[in-house]
């Protein structure tokens, strides 16, 4: 494929399994994502070059999680800072000072405790650079102008059925996966010459003005507050004019400046700032002398010292959400899907999280092992949080407009535990499969729960609840209501205690430990990382249902991990436990074989083993009380009972949590993300794509890692 390319003819035979529509953090975080799965993907931006803005300040706690899945968190680190204590001033005078972060640290259970400022253009350059260690670059100055799905296309219910009862009849689930396609038409290029190609999945995720859900005809509801204005701006300072180490805020009665440093840079800031005005009160559009007279107004500083201003922009309050997230083939994720007040920083850092929670299903689906209605869970996941998300920004600018107010106040005040991401969680999701903590034919009638309803008299001018309300408005349950969409109650998210862990739905817990193969420190989120879903075993008794998955699933995007306390009995060493690299290394090279077609009989990795040497993992995970009840039971002379089984899904979720004597959850669960294993598992569609020679780089890449 060509870098970065922005002419040429696309012929409408040419078919890919996905194609990403915006490369900006979430389009490439999905691109990524697919893209080390194996899947045929192309990502491609309207842009003639690459697209830079000056807006998010960088990833929060919960994106740098995933950004370390990826293999890129390490780069992200390096090319920014930790965010900076805040100088606030009254007239041009410092009056306060915060650090937010001046309480917190990692802990075993995050290793990120807060968020990190990059310039988002660099955040987009590494991630750019990771895809195309897959082969894969954007193809820049392509804009998608049309989107067609055949009226008769059948469902992905549809699809199925007629699988089954027409396999062996003319155009039977050929035809109809051909008819499920979409044709996707491109602007003339250079030549004059009309593109289209055909995808059997779409994902726009090309912004709040997005091109994808126009075309779709899918509504965008919400206000933008034309009072609530911002100028933004990339600036250079001369050296020395103001100190680099803290993010200074001038905050006064007739408007504010902002100006924090840009990590990676000796003399570049960020300028934010409440505009210049004309004569009746309309705000100005940003220019460079603009910035200066308001440099010098609020600040003192003589207005020559900003010497260079570029990326100008005007922002306006934005609160708004699509109805769905999803029509067909063609999926919405993040702006596209979803816009947000800027307090807090959620907006970028919640695009990313959607590619996340798409990017593993989408995988599963296309490489035929999960079935087509898994895709229906992103909205049923995403939609929710979103709407919680634009219920906490807006809920964070309304307490920072307020504090800037008084002397003293700061955006400090946006930032809050709930910004971090992590969280965030989905237990009212079917995928939640631990229902333990509920009976659902015991528990009242979702209607009957006096939480549970709408309270329209609280919501807010844009019509998005408060966050006590219990719905959005499109009659999506938020996040911490007590019904999830199929109606039976769920928790109401209180504090789980350290012996009760995390519930289904809920983000799994980091904790570090050791290898046991070799002795060398890791953490669970590492043995997560990579395209697959981990099956922890706690406790002697966990080690048959390990080997029953191992043996099943080995290979095929599931890895078993078992997860010893510090004292006990290892005994032999097991020849399914293999240290992390050498399980890692293996998977990777039968993930390229399989982009090669070389699918043989893929024994897989059969798993890893890590010691659990200070007892962070069974605190995280709640496993200490069960198997302390397990041995004054008489567990330990009965074998099977003594341990615990988590199944996390590949980001970063708990699906389940059950007694090792539970081996027939554990296979339903699987069976409904990955298929029925080796023997049984769906041929994936073919692709034009997935030859070799089309993709040699990223064969390559994804064999060395």
């Amino acid at each position: 494929m060509d870098a970065d390319r922005g002419a040429g003819t696309v012929t409408s035979t040419e078919v890919t399994d996905v194609l990403v529509v915006g490369a900006g953090p979430t389009g490439l975080v999905l691109a990524c994502d697919l893209a080390r799965r194996g899947i045929a993907v192309r990502i491609v931006d309207r842009s003639p070059a690459p697209p830079r803005t000056s807006r998010a300040k960088g990833p929060n706690p919960r994106s740098l999680e995933i950004l370390d899945d990826l293999g890129v968190a390490e780069a992200v680190l390096a090319a920014g800072s930790a965010p900076l204590p805040m100088l606030k001033y009254r007239d041009r005078a410092p009056v306060a000072r915060a650090d937010p972060w001046a309480g917190s640290a990692p802990s075993p259970d995050a290793a990120y405790d807060r968020a990190w400022l990059v310039a988002q253009w660099r955040l987009e350059e590494i991630l750019r650079v990771r895809l195309a260690g897959y082969g894969v670059r954007v193809e820049l100055g392509r804009e998608v102008v049309g989107l067609t799905q055949s009226p008769d296309a059948p469902t992905e219910a549809e699809a199925e059925a007629g699988a089954e009862a027409g396999a062996g009849a003319e155009g039977g689930p050929e035809a109809d996966a051909e008819a499920s396609r979409v044709v996707v038409t491109f602007a003339e290029d250079r030549r004059g010459e009309e593109a289209a190609l055909r995808a059997r999945y779409v994902v726009g995720c090309d912004g709040a003005r997005s091109s994808v859900r126009k075309l779709l005809g899918i509504g965008f509801e919400g206000t933008t507050r034309e009072d609530q204005v911002m100028v933004c701006g990339d600036v250079e300072l001369a050296e020395d004019a103001l100190d680099r180490g803290l993010w200074h805020q001038w905050f006064d009665e007739d408007g504010a400046v902002m100006l924090c440093p840009i990590p990676g840079t000796r003399t570049g800031w960020w300028f934010q700032a409440g505009p210049e005005r004309d004569g009746r009160g309309r705000p100005l559009a940003p220019t460079a002398d603009g910035f200066r007279r308001l440099l010098a107004h609020h600040t003192g500083l003589p207005g020559q010292a900003l010497t260079r201003a570029e990326l100008l922009s005007t922002y306006r309050v934005n609160v708004r959400m699509a109805d769905r997230f999803r029509a067909g083939r063609v999926f919405l994720a993040g702006d596209a899907a979803h816009v947000h007040a800027i307090a807090g920083g959620l907006g970028m850092n919640t695009g990313i999280q959607d590619a996340f929670n798409l990017g593993w299903k989408l995988g599963e689906v296309l490489a035929g092992r999960a079935d087509p209605g898994l895709l229906d869970t992103y909205e049923e996941e995403r939609l929710p949080v979103a709407a919680r998300t634009l219920d906490l920004t807006s809920e964070r600018l309304r307490a920072t407009l307020e504090a800037i107010r008084r002397p003293g106040g700061g955006l400090d005040s946006a930032i809050t535990a709930d910004t971090t991401g992590l969280g965030v969680g989905y237990r009212w999701s079917s995928l939640a499969a631990d229902r333990t903590h509920l009976d659902a034919s015991t528990h009242p009638d979702a209607s009957s729960h006096p939480d549970a309803h709408t309270r329209p008299d609280r919501t807010h001018p844009t019509g998005v609840p408060h966050p006590d309300a219990r719905t959005h408005p499109t009659g999506v349950p938020h996040p911490n209501a007590v019904t999830h969409p199929t109606g039976v109650p769920h928790p109401t998210g209180a504090p789980l205690t350290a012996d009760e862990g995390p519930q289904a739905g809920d983000r799994a817990p980091d904790a570090p430990c050791t290898e046991a193969a070799t002795g060398a420190g890791t953490r669970l989120h590492r043995v997560f990382a990579g395209p697959r879903t981990t099956v922890l075993g706690f406790g002697p008794g966990s080690a048959a249902v390990l080997d029953e998955v191992a043996a099943t699933y080995g290979g095929t995007g599931v890895r078993t991990c078992r997860v010893y306390a510090a004292d006990e009995d290892r005994g032999e060493n097991r020849a399914g436990e293999q240290s992390q690299e050498q399980s890692q290394e293996q998977g990777e090279e039968q993930s390229a074989d399989r982009h090669e077609g070389r699918t043989g009989a893929e024994a897989g990795p059969p798993g890893c083993a890590v010691i659990d040497a200070e007892g962070h993992a069974a605190a995280a995970y709640g496993t200490g009380a069960s198997a302390r009840a397990d041995a004054s039971a008489g567990g330990a002379a009965s074998g099977a009972r003594t341990g615990t089984i988590v199944v996390v899904r590949p980001d970063h979720h708990v699906g389940l949590r059950v007694p090792a004597d539970d081996a027939r959850s554990v296979r339903e669960y699987l069976r409904r993300l990955h298929g029925t294993g080796h023997s049984a598992a769906r041929p994936p569609e073919q692709s034009s794509e997935r030859s070799p020679d089309r993709f040699p780089d990223m064969v390559d890449a994804v064999r060395k890692g």
